[in-house]
């Protein structure tokens, strides 16, 4: 190669290159260089490369820049030695570093076969491997002699030269040189090469590689395998590693993650455990993997990070001592309680106790942790117990007694009365909570009311001591026709405990009046009058309304009727008397403010009295015996004006009613009008008499029947009133209130039984007392209790029928109740069960005006929305009536699912400020006492972890007659608690979902699960798998070849029965009645048409008026019994009766929407039915799940458009895949958690899909199709 220098530029290079070397020897390559120049400069620089295996150049081996003279040639040589099976290629190069004149040559080069003279030969340098982070030496061994002129260095193929570090003669021939790299990363890797060089020429080696390796450390942290209290069973988890193999080593690290220190253990086996932990402490435990070589040992693992279970607790809690005692509570003192007694951090202390009666006495002196809600005086049995979650530890017992108190109350239903007319005669029975011993009685009377106003009413009452052993009292001279409020509480000796209160009335008798003798009666007489003296009478309970005078003819041929001074049952005027052969009749009647004292009065003056005309008259009279025996009084005159005598002559007394609950005005109290006035009140033997045809209210059975319609004739009717008339004197109360049941007066009787439904729902305590209305002191009354137990306070009533409407809505405004609770529909079975007591727009009802606001139809129950409004009252309110929809008279819901969120909605609902709810159902007793059951006990429950169904329904039941009604009720409550309990609350609200659903999907690494995974695997365990005998239609043989699979069938409660009939075909399709959000049975998920099975189908598009079809699978003929295309793509097709037309076709995104017009041939006056069909593209067969969350959304909304579009929102969905199982579940959930967001602003996915596998298992049928679900959720959550 000969280079003119002045014909380049600077910096140009020319190069020459030399045959590839491929023989595996050694070479030496000698050759003569020329550099020269007329100035004796250097014209440039002479390099030598050598490229290996064609790869990049790197740094020159040699080079020269020197001025070699005009003529004189330099030898020079390249020791090269070469490894098959690498290629090498010599490449010399001149560079011009001057334009000047010059040359630079090379020549004679030759290609020897042995070995270099003046150039060392490199013997082969081998590869260098090392861990990341450590030192890394090449060392390369030359054979020659090393001088100290010669030049070393590693050449890196990319250019980067390493200089020598240390070299030694390994003998006279040859020679090693160390090349260290520090610290080497994954940068440092590549090939590198030794080198060395003098003026005489160059040898360089093979390239070598440096090969860094990634200590090894795993991907996954360590499985838990098993925990207790000091052990901890992992598995390494180390098969997946980040880094470079081979494993040599396992460790396993672990330490406290509250310490600091760390213990390390080498492992030999896949899992490992760990010994003498702490018990409830939390450790952090990685794994450490190594590889070969000098710090090959990778970095921690990620950790699992887990705690130890609690141990039992080392012993018993010392020092349990009591500090003080009250009636109802004692303080507790123990010792203070340390980890290294407890063993875990997490402990309870419970104080265990039992009582009994009492007989001593106990003091103690400073108060500490008190127990309370105790009985007084009562012998308490005390222990402490500590348990955390591995076990208890218990302490001795210890007695104490705690402090008397003051009593409770004497039992109202002890409380036995027997009145009289002017005596009271009390039982009564010790408290059934004495709290100590009873050392006396205090008994107390006071008059409320009396029939007689001019009767004075003591005030204040009179107070009686008695003794402990007392059980009975009489309390004396008291007024007849008097209320009389007796109160007794009973004394220990902390004091009076709370009086009971009761209400007696003693007796009403007839008036009396000073008995005549025979020189006052009469005090003159002509031909056609007698004047008689009146005497005023005295009133016995009851104010005096008129005198009545009765004349009776005494006929001396005939003996006078007994007992004449009794009384005349009939007001019989003259004329009646004469003809109808009566001996007596009416003769006057005057008022009580005419007779103040004794005045004469002359019969058959023929005046007038009271606005009434009354005449004497005479018979035909002969002269007889006497009769009468009167000495003083025997004359003919006598006997001719019919023998008038103090025996004869008779006063009436007219009884004024004061009270309703003493005299009735009505016909239904048998009252019969004399002389244009009110009677005498009926004896109560017509309730209590001999009559054999006599019962009471709690005998009868049918009043409903007889009195719902026929009030008016209740008399005429009822045996009840069969009674005989005008009894004048009576010796018993007519409304006996001294006894357990007070008796019922017919009059209260048939003035209520239009309020009561049935008898057995009739509410005997804690009764709702309305407000009277002014002038009708009767109108306090409704049919109602207050149930308030456990704090959960409401009011269980009837369903309001036409006549109680407005006592309803009185009810509700009084209690200033909120929500309403309708368990029954208006009509059950062809029977009316409820008056529809609200409107549909606004009314009035009394003084009260109830106005419309808006109505939530659901699929289970329907939400209404009042204001209430009350005539004199500045306010309006509002309320809400929740009508659950789906429960049958006298049966039970066939899942509670509905019912408990319809409960919870209820709740929430209710505002705190508000006062009672108000549960009705029919008779206001079973489903009614089943609601009001499962929301006290879901509260109970939720407080204190316990349910005690029996006690609260015994407790219903104490309030109201019959509360929950059935056996079967009674169970149902039963499975509703459970379920509740065993779901859990799952309700989301919108605001709070984002957060929450990352909560849910976030994996524990303990248990290597998360929460959507339990909730799926709960909602398995709650999900009713049916029976053969709950799909027997299905399972029929004609029926069997319409199933695509024998697994998921219908059930026969949830099956659409086809309505069109197409020849012999049977009405059975594989299909399900659901429910949406909003609907009942809004969906019908089916599976795709089998080809015997597409008329079918359509005759249950148009039987069902379905306006929107789901498909959700693709078409595959090859599928088993294939899946056939049961639409016509363009133009019209007959699938038997029914007819379809194709009427457009569109396609946005992965859905394909046709629309078809849709006709029964059977039928053709019903016109056509307008269906689309939404055929989504976007879930491949072999998926799980859509690809696209946006793109199921996007169809989940599109046909939610259509359907509110179309039909008025009334049209069905029909959703379908190739079972009717999993993915129909999926559209359909998901439809249903969309609704519940936008309109009710909580997601609850968990809900909605038990709701759908109460009517078909199989919905939503993997972990991954319910996860879905959620994503969905979020999915639309965002987008809104």
């Amino acid at each position: 190669m000969y280079v003119d220098v002045s014909q380049y530029d600077v910096g140009e290079k020319a190069r020459f290159q030399l045959p590839v070397m491929k023989e595996n020897d050694t070479h030496c390559i000698d050759f003569n260089y020329l550099l020269t120049s007329p100035d004796g400069s250097s014209p440039g620089t002479l390099n030598v490369l050598v490229k290996v295996n064609k790869g990049p150049l790197a740094n020159p081996i040699w080079n020269v820049t020197s001025y070699t003279g005009k003529d004189s040639h330099f030898q020079a040589e390249l020791a090269v030695s070469t490894f098959w099976p690498n290629e090498y290629q010599v490449i010399f190069e001149a560079e011009v570093s001057d334009s000047k004149a010059g040359f630079i040559a090379i020549d004679d080069i030759q290609v020897l076969s042995y070995p270099c003279d003046k150039s060392p030969h490199f013997l082969r340098l081998g590869d260098v491997e090392v861990n990341a982070g450590q030192n890394a030496t090449f060392q390369c061994i030359a054979t020659g002699r090393d001088t100290s002129n010669n030049k070393l260095w590693l050449q890196r193929r990319n250019g980067e030269d390493i200089p020598v570090a240390l070299t030694k003669n390994i003998n006279h021939r040859r020679f090693a040189a160390s090349f260290h790299l520090n610290e080497v990363t994954n940068q440092d890797q590549d090939l590198y090469r030794c080198v060395t060089q003098s003026e005489r020429g160059s040898g360089v080696s093979n390239f070598a590689g440096l090969i860094v390796r990634e200590p090894p450390h795993p991907i996954a942290p360590p499985q838990l395998l098993g925990v207790g209290p000091t052990y901890l069973l992992i598995q390494l988890n180390a098969n997946s590693i980040f880094g470079d193999g081979p494993i040599i080593l396992k460790e396993v690290e672990y330490r406290m993650t509250s310490g600091s220190w760390t213990e390390t253990h080498a492992v030999n086996s896949p899992n490992y455990k760990l010994w003498h932990l702490d018990p409830d402490t939390e450790y952090e435990i990685r794994v450490l993997l190594t590889r070969p070589g000098e710090g090959g040992t990778g970095k921690p693992g990620p950790p699992l990070i887990t705690r130890t279970k609690c141990a039992e607790p080392m012993r018993t809690p010392k020092r349990l001592k009591i500090a003080e005692t009250r009636s109802r509570l004692i303080a507790v003192d123990w010792e203070s309680l340390g980890y290294n007694i407890t063993r875990c951090h997490t402990f309870n202390v419970t104080i265990c106790y039992h009582y009994m009666t009492a007989n001593n006495h106990s003091k103690a002196d400073s108060p500490r942790h008190l127990v309370g809600s105790l009985p007084p005086y009562t012998n308490v049995s005390l222990k402490m117990i500590l348990t955390n979650p591995e076990g208890r530890k218990e302490s001795d017992e210890t007695i104490i007694q705690t402090d008397e108190d003051v009593p409770g109350a004497v039992p109202s239903q002890s409380l036995r009365a027997t009145p009289f007319e002017d005596r009271i005669l009390l039982y009564w029975k010790e408290p059934a909570e004495p709290n100590g011993i009873i050392i006396q009685y205090e008994i107390s009377y006071i008059g409320v009311r009396s029939f007689d106003p001019s009767v004075p009413l003591q005030r204040p009452g009179l107070t009686v001591s008695l003794p402990s052993n007392a059980t009975y009292h009489l309390f004396s001279q008291l007024h007849p026709g008097v209320t009389y409020q007796l109160s007794i509480r009973a004394s220990t000796s902390k004091g009076f405990g709370p009086a009971t209160m009761l209400n007696v009335t003693t007796n009403i008798s007839a008036p009396t009046i000073d008995e005549y003798d025979g020189s006052e009666a009469f005090l003159n007489e002509t031909a056609t009058t007698i004047t008689v003296l009146l005497k005023p009478a005295q009133a016995k309970g009851a104010p005096i309304s008129a005198y009545q005078i009765v004349v009776e003819e005494v006929n001396p041929q005939r003996t006078r009727r007994q007992a004449s001074s009794d009384c005349y049952e009939v007001p019989v005027s003259y004329h009646i008397a004469s003809s109808g052969g009566s001996p007596y009749y009416y003769a006057a009647q005057l008022s009580p403010s005419n007779l103040p004292e004794p005045l004469p009065f002359t019969v058959g003056d023929n005046k007038t009295y009271q606005a009434s005309v009354y005449c004497l008259y005479f018979s035909k009279t002969e002269n007889s015996p006497e009769v009468i025996p009167d000495p003083a009084k025997q004359t003919d005159r006598v006997v001719k004006i019919a023998g008038i005598s103090a025996g004869v002559l008779v006063f009436i007394l007219k009884l004024a009613k004061k009270r309703k609950d003493a005299i009735g005005t009505t016909r239904q109290e048998m009252t019969h009008m004399v002389n244009a006035m009110d009677r005498s009140y009926a004896d109560q033997s017509t309730l209590h008499g001999e009559d054999p045809m006599a019962v009471t209210f709690m005998d009868s059975h049918n009043y409903n029947n007889r009195y719902e319609n026929h009030s008016g004739s209740a008399a005429e009717n009822s045996r009840l009133l069969d009674v005989p008339r005008y009894h004048c004197e009576g010796t018993e109360s007519p409304y006996q209130t001294g006894q357990l049941h007070p008796a019922i007066r017919v009059a209260d009787l048939l003035q209520h039984i239009n309020l009561m439904k049935t008898s057995d729902s009739y509410g005997f305590k804690e009764e709702v007392i309305l407000q009277p209305i002014e002038d009708d002191p009767s109108s306090d009354y409704i049919n109602a209790n207050y149930i308030d137990v456990s704090g959960n306070a409401s009011n269980a009533t009837i369903g309001p029928v036409h006549e109680t409407v407005y006592d309803f809505w009185r009810m509700v405004w009084q209690e200033q109740s909120a929500c309403i609770v309708m368990v029954t529909n208006l009509v059950e079975v062809g029977r009316v069960k409820c008056y529809k007591y609200w409107p549909d727009d606004a009314e009035v009802y009394g003084d009260f005006k109830v106005t419309f606001v808006e109505v939530e139809p659901l699929a289970e129950y329907v939400v209404r929305t009042f204001t209430l409004e009350r005539r004199g009252f500045n306010e309006v309110r509002e309320v809400k009536q929740f009508h659950f929809t789906g429960w049958p008279d006298h049966g039970v819901p066939y899942h509670a699912t509905g019912l408990l969120s319809f409960i919870r909605r209820v709740k929430i609902s209710n505002p705190p400020s508000a006062g009672p709810i108000v549960v009705h159902c029919s008779a206001g007793a079973g489903r009614t006492g089943c609601f009001i059951v499962i929301d006290i006990m879901l509260d109970m429950a939720e407080r204190e972890g316990v349910v005690d169904i029996y006690n609260c329904v015994k407790a219903l039941r104490s309030r109201r007659i019959n509360m929950v009604q059935t056996e079967e009720q009674y169970i149902f409550i039963h499975d509703a608690i459970l379920e509740a309990c065993l779901c859990g609350e799952t309700a989301i609200p919108v605001c709070e979902f984002k957060a929450a659903f990352y909560e849910l999907i976030r994996i524990d690494s303990q248990t290597n699960s998360s929460h959507i995974k339990d909730e799926f695997q709960t909602l398995n365990s709650v999900t009713p798998q049916p029976q053969p005998e709950d799909c027997s239609i299905a399972l029929l043989p004609r029926n069997q070849d319409k199933n695509r699979f024998m697994d998921g069938l219908p059930p026969d409660r949830c099956l659409p029965f086809l309505i069109t009939i197409d020849g012999e075909s049977s009405n059975y399709i594989n299909a399900a009645l659901m429910d949406s959000y909003r609907q009942p049975a809004a969906f019908i998920v089916t599976q795709h048409p089998l080809p015997n099975t597409v008329k079918d189908f359509w005759r249950l598009v148009y039987d069902y008026g379905c306006t929107s079809l789901v498909m959700l699978n693709e078409i595959d003929l090859a599928q088993v019994n294939g899946c056939p295309q049961y639409w016509p793509e363009e133009g019209m097709l007959r699938y038997g009766p029914v007819q379809v037309e194709c009427m457009s076709c569109s396609m946005d995104c992965d859905v394909i929407s046709r629309l078809f017009r849709v006709c029964n041939l059977t039928r053709p006056q019903e016109g056509y039915l307008m269906v689309r069909q939404f055929q989504y593209l976007g879930w491949a067969g072999h998926r799980e799940v859509p690809a696209s969350k946006r793109s199921f959304l996007k169809l989940i909304l599109q046909v939610d458009q259509w359907q509110r579009e179309g039909e008025e929102g009334e049209g069905r969905t029909i959703v379908h895949c190739l079972n009717g199982g999993g993915r129909s579940g999926v559209f359909c959930a998901s439809s249903i958690v969309c609704e519940m967001a936008k309109r009710q602003s909580v997601v609850d996915v968990f809900h909605a899909v038990k709701t759908l596998r109460n009517s078909k298992p199989n919905m939503v049928d993997t972990p991954e199709q319910y996860r879905f679900c959620y994503d969905l959720a979020l999915e639309f959550i965002e987008s809104s």
